[in-house]
């Protein structure tokens, strides 16, 4: 067996029960196989051992005191997988779901996605279980500062600089940024995704979204395509969905999805984004409120997004929310293009399917990094004690997107599989971390 292969079998003998970084692991290291293997420098420096272990990894409880005065007890997590190349950088998710697989899964993709941006930062994630959806705001601040309470030991702006992810925005960002400050008695860019009186970047709300659209119209360009005209389904109905399809609808596309944990929203005559806006980001609602303002729209409980025909699909919700049937039907109703908006949103196998049918398929490592990005670009405003203009971090952003489609496509031919932009995107991803690892030593 290959030296690739041995550590992935390894790797799933040491992490038992995670299937979420399993799968991680498989997807990333399966491809990587052919570069690593003919490469023996890496196996005698032990790179990939040392790259599937987190470089640390803290578990901790969060009390908290909801508003009938009954405690409350959390599980806080962060895990700091890689720091070759810069500080820890990746998100905070505040979800039921959220466990340790999901957090060293996400800290593990984060590791290449931070990489491909060419920017200095490494790979780390965190989160906890709590549900900020049905608390109030008081609850909320609570919750954010017991968090915070123990999380700021770890992290620091040149040691882990946590953002927002999955029920973490602006107001959460407010609350553990106000708690840090007030522990440590020091104003520093430990926190990204902050508010623009007290740090923030501009465009910081909108990069993921319009990160992805750049990324994808760059690789529908360098084909002969383009966004003119299109028809495009958009899952989740966040900040990626939101920002993606407003950046679609811009550039001349037609968005005719969203979609929430509870359904989608098919409006064949175009998204009402301002609707939407209403709904999610000022009235905090569900997507099914919708087609109470537009009839002509049909709202559908429960899976089935991708039954709706389209000619670009762009997966913005969660993990492995489009799999191998999802990914047989898009193909079939004519879909010729996936970019992929939240982390790992496909299976292994709805990814094999758009490889094989030679869908252009631009990976959540490559296409998602647009908000880690930016994220980079508030902390180097920090540093500076300066603030760009919108449009001076949204030129910088597009430039940052364009240039990963250009790394992934030359690694992808360098490696004799053009267009395959996963594998490009998991080797440019992986050369970077690599070489900062060799020149470090064993550390």
């Amino acid at each position: 067996m290959s030296y690739t292969m041995n550590v992935l079998e390894q790797a799933k003998k040491n992490n038992p029960g995670e299937p979420e970084f399993i799968q991680a692991m498989t997807e990333i290291l399966t491809t990587l196989q052919p570069y690593v293997d003919a490469r023996p420098e890496y196996e005698k420096a032990g790179i990939l051992e040392r790259l599937v272990e987190p470089e640390r990894a803290v578990l901790f409880r969060v009390p908290w005191v909801d508003d009938a005065g009954k405690v409350r007890v959390n599980r806080g997590y962060r895990v700091q997988f890689n720091s070759a190349i810069g500080p820890y950088k990746g998100g905070l998710r505040f979800h039921p779901s959220v466990c340790l697989s999901i957090i060293k899964f996400l800290g593990f993709e984060q590791i290449f996605k931070n990489s491909l941006t060419g920017l200095p930062i490494g790979g780390g994630k965190g989160g906890s279980d709590f549900d900020p959806k049905g608390k109030s705001d008081r609850e909320v601040m609570a919750f954010c500062q017991s968090f915070m309470t123990e999380l700021y030991r770890h992290i620091g702006a040149d040691t882990d600089v946590p953002a927002g992810d999955i029920g973490v925005g602006g107001r959460e960002i407010g609350f553990m940024f106000g708690q840090y400050k007030r522990v440590v008695n020091r104003f520093e860019g430990v926190l990204t995704g902050k508010g623009l009186t007290y740090g923030g970047s501009l465009a910081r709300t909108e990069a993921t979204g319009y990160g992805l659209v750049y990324l994808v119209d760059e690789m529908l360009r360098r084909h002969g395509k383009s966004l003119e005209g299109r028809t495009v389904a958009v899952s989740g109905s966040g900040n990626v969905a939101i920002y993606a399809t407003q950046k679609v609808q811009q550039l001349g596309g037609k968005v005719v999805t969203l979609s929430d944990s509870n359904g989608f929203i098919y409006d064949a005559e175009g998204i009402d984004l301002s609707l939407v806006k209403d709904i999610k980001e000022i009235r905090r609602g569900r997507i099914s409120e919708y087609k109470g303002h537009k009839p002509g729209a049909v709202y559908t409980e429960g899976r089935g997004i991708w039954n709706i025909p389209c000619d670009i699909a762009l997966p913005c919700a969660t993990q492995n929310e489009l799999n191998g049937d999802d990914a047989k039907t898009l193909v079939k109703n004519g879909c010729f293009a996936v970019g992929e908006g939240a982390n790992m949103p496909s299976t292994l196998e709805a990814t094999e399917v758009f490889l094989q049918n030679k869908v252009l398929f631009a990976p959540g490592k490559a296409a998602n990094a647009g908000g880690v990005a930016t994220s980079a670009l508030e902390m180097s405003q920090n540093s500076m004690r300066i603030s760009w203009s919108f449009d001076e971090v949204d030129q910088k952003l597009r430039g940052i997107m364009v240039n990963i489609y250009d790394n992934i496509a030359a690694a992808a031919k360098e490696a004799d599989c053009e267009d395959n932009f996963v594998a490009g995107a998991n080797i440019a991803g992986f050369k970077k971390v690599a070489e900062a690892m060799m020149q470090q030593g064993t550390v």
